[in-house]
């Protein structure tokens, strides 16, 4: 049997732990293969092999004129005019504020569809489906509809939001003239896109995820889902208009950056995977793994692992249909957009499975095959003349970042990460084939992290054990000492202290930088503590600031400066 997973590109052992022989076995029957029998198709790719047809597209311009950019997360964004959490709208006022700073980009956390029965599960990198979008997005006031009464707290509430956009939203379609260009929209989106109305239909009479479905409505082929779209096709119809209205006010965003003289636009983020229970997993048939989760293997962060609960994608069902499942998902991604950030880029050679209901420390890892998702990666990439950026944290192995090199994919470069036992890397080491940037969602401000906030939240959840922390902590203060010299700050003024990084972001030669908008202007609490579900919470806290007032924040004026007199557009 060990011949067959090595074969079929599965990792055997880490070091001295070897992997479950279970593990294998449930994997190689997901794959369609019996353990015990000869293999039944083309082996897993032993080498990174990049085909000549697979460079994703990279602009001109920016070889001689790198650009610069602002990441922010959405729902995090404060203005008069939302609804509790900030939507499409707010993003075309954020990209205009930008583009009209110097920025090349507005970065944005992932948009995809999540589920509107179930607010709760708010997570943007636990999809429902990555080929649709979240409607809770969707600015009601352009479409009609009065705002209410609503609490406007620190913490987003996502049940109060659905409660409040869902019903106006409804209202709004019920009004609606015909209108050709909705029926356009729904012609093109096909069956895929009608699924998943359907499943969002389903899910506000049965709950949230189909695994908790009566059986009958676990076939969206079955007689008893068949019925329910012909009784419920005005319901269905609702949640077609409303994929339609997200669409429609992303491109506005999309024109508005633009408009506003950015090269790239809005930069949107492709989560790893989706929900078992959401809609991609419901209506993908073969193109889904079974019995297995994605995550990460025990690493410094989280000692037990990381269990991300996501479904995998099956490569021989990949293989079946073409790659026609992920260049649908990869041209959505695009349509409105000029940049995208693939998250955990090294899926697209290898993901760490881990056998549903089984530890982290169980799983092991599963090859891809590389050369047929890069090709299509970047052909949807050069048809959209859009830039692709690959998330390569963590564990990388050997060879990936060349390959993605020779792709065109640009490397993700967080400043806190480039280090060595000597200090922080000067600008000059920096790859021209990258983005450079501070921090991410996953790490905590750059305030927050001068203060050591995300090592307490680490133990004070039970993350890592206080022997570890308190190594961190002494590191962290070896840290701040070799990041001040590095980027060349005296004293502890803060917002010297934030000039300074910026302006070593700034000298990179990287083709792109990034300036994550909550150093700036909040908030200052992390977005995420990876590893906690329940404890914190994780994708809710909302900045301070206003969008109105952020183009006169003097963190804001300050660090645009700096950015924009460094990497001046051509």
């Amino acid at each position: 049997m060990k011949d067959l997973a090595r074969h079929y590109g599965l990792t055997l052992d880490y070091d001295s732990r070897p992997v479950p022989e279970e593990t294998l076995r449930t994997v190689l029957r997901g794959l369609g293969q019996d353990p015990d029998a000869p293999p039944q198709g083309p082996p897993a790719p032993r080498t990174m092999e990049v085909p000549q047809d697979a460079a994703c597209f990279l602009p001109p311009s920016l070889s001689n004129h790198p650009g610069w950019g602002v990441f922010c997360q959405l729902y995090e964004i404060r203005s008069a005019r939302s609804w509790g959490i900030g939507d499409f709208a707010d993003l075309a006022d954020l990209a205009t504020i930008c583009g009209e700073a110097g920025a090349d980009f507005i970065g944005i956390n992932p948009v995809h569809a999540l589920f509107t029965s179930r607010p709760d599960h708010c997570s943007p990198f636990s999809p429902s489906n990555r080929q649709f979008l979240n409607p809770l997005y969707i600015a009601p006031d352009k479409v009609g509809c009065t705002r209410p009464s609503m609490a406007d707290g620190d913490l987003v509430d996502y049940e109060a939001v659905a409660q409040a956009k869902l019903p106006a939203l409804r209202a709004a379609f019920d009004a609606a003239a015909p209108d050709a260009g909705f029926d356009a929209f729904v012609e093109v989106g096909g069956t895929s896109l009608w699924r998943h109305a359907l499943f969002e239909a389903l899910s506000h009479v049965h709950g949230g995820g189909w695994t908790g479905w009566p059986e009958p409505f676990h076939d969206p082929a079955g007689p008893a889902v068949r019925k329910f779209a012909d009784e419920n096709a005005a319901e269905i119809r609702f949640h077609l208009w409303l994929q339609w209205i997200a669409s429609e006010q992303l491109a506005v965003a999309q024109t508005a950056a633009k408009s506003a003289g950015m090269r790239i636009g809005l930069y949107l983020d492709l989560a790893v995977g989706e929900a078992l229970d959401g809609s991609a997993a419901w209506s993908g048939g073969d193109t889904i793994l079974p019995g297995v989760t994605v995550g990460a293997p025990p690493d410094v962060f989280s000692e037990s692992g990381q269990n991300w609960q996501l479904a995998a994608p099956s490569p021989t069902g990949l293989r079946a249909r073409d790659f026609a499942p992920f260049r649908d998902m990869i041209e959505a991604q695009l349509r409105h957009a000029g940049a995208l950030r693939v998250d955990h880029a090294m899926a697209l050679w290898q993901l760490f499975l881990i056998p549903q209901g089984k530890d982290a420390a169980e799983g092991t890892h599963l090859r891809y095959p590389f050369a047929d998702m890069l090709r299509t990666l970047g052909a949807v990439s050069r048809a959209r003349e859009a830039i692709v950026i690959g998330e390569d944290l963590g564990f990388v192995p050997d060879g990936f970042r060349d390959a993605m090199n020779r792709a065109n994919i640009l490397s993700y470069r967080i400043v806190y990460f480039e280090q060595s036992e000597t200090g922080f890397a000067a600008p000059s080491e920096y790859p021209e084939m990258a983005l450079a940037c501070l921090s991410t969602h996953d790490l905590p401000t750059f305030s927050a992290w001068r203060a050591g906030n995300d090592i307490d939240l680490r133990e004070e959840h039970g993350l890592v054990s206080p022997e570890a922390s308190a190594q961190h902590r002494a590191h962290r203060k070896w840290e701040r000492t070799a990041l001040s010299k590095a980027v060349g700050a005296t004293g502890s003024d803060p917002d010297k202290l934030l000039d300074a990084v910026h302006g070593f972001i700034a000298r990179t030669p990287c083709l792109i930088a990034g300036v994550r908008l909550a150093d700036l202007v909040g908030p200052e609490r992390p977005t995420n503590l990876p590893g906690v579900v329940d404890g914190y919470p994780n994708w809710k806290p909302r900045s301070p600031t206003p969008v109105e007032d952020i183009a006169d924040h003097p963190a804001f004026v300050r660090t645009a400066r700096i950015m924009r007199e460094a990497r001046p557009r051509p």
